[in-house]
């Protein structure tokens, strides 16, 4: 069933910008106040960065994010509609020229993915039958994004109540923040450790 609903940009440039988007049964729209915190904890790591807002659905995440601050806002979004939706929002808001809207399969996206070489924020907020039909597939997608992103870039993946923490990679060292059944888990990608220095030659006789 398709319904139509009203979303507000909450803070930023584009504050109280409203879209009104078609939702159906499969969609998983980010609540305001799972948004509202979501960039409360991102904070500073928002502004002067690339947003890639994954599984876009409405949009509005991704454009919220150029409304504070980011320099850039990349979202994937198959359903071609949507799609067009995001883009129309993103022009009549004025912001055209920093979003991109790519109509793709999130995971054969980012098979093809070419990361920056400056850390990026990665929001993950998947629809219903990906958290609940492929999980092996989604942790996979997960693994894949934090393998090829730069350090000090920041994952973040709104699922729900169930969902299999423990297969997360590194499980010990994501943040976990829980808003009714929606959970938000942050990770930040870790900088390699420094190189071993080279052995030091013992003092000639």
């Amino acid at each position: 069933m398709l319904e139509k609903t009203q979303v507000r940009i909450v803070a930023g440039s584009l504050r109280g910008r409203k879209l009104t988007v078609v939702v159906h049964e499969g969609m998983r729209p980010t609540p305001q106040m799972v948004r509202e915190a979501l960039f409360s904890i991102l904070g500073n790591a928002v502004p002067d960065r690339t947003f890639y807002d994954i599984f876009a659905g409405t949009g509005v995440v991704g454009l919220e994010a150029v409304s504070r601050g980011a320099t850039a806002a990349r979202l994937i979004e198959k359903d071609p509609r949507q799609a067009t939706d995001i883009q129309k929002y993103a022009d009549e808001f004025g912001i055209g020229d920093k979003v991109q809207v790519l109509k793709a399969d999130a995971y054969r996206w980012a098979e093809r993915w070419l990361p920056p070489r400056d850390p990026v924020n990665l929001f993950l907020s998947p629809p219903f039958p990906d958290l609940s039909e492929k999980g092996d597939e989604f942790l996979a997608l997960v693994n894949l994004l934090l393998e090829k992103a730069a350090p000090e870039s920041v994952l973040t993946i709104q699922a729900e109540d169930g969902f299999p923490l423990d297969r997360l990679p590194n499980p010990g060292e994501w943040d976990l923040r829980s808003y009714g059944r929606n959970l938000l888990a942050f990770y930040v990608k870790p900088a390699p450790p420094p190189p071993e220095p080279p052995p030091t030659e013992p003092p000639s006789a």
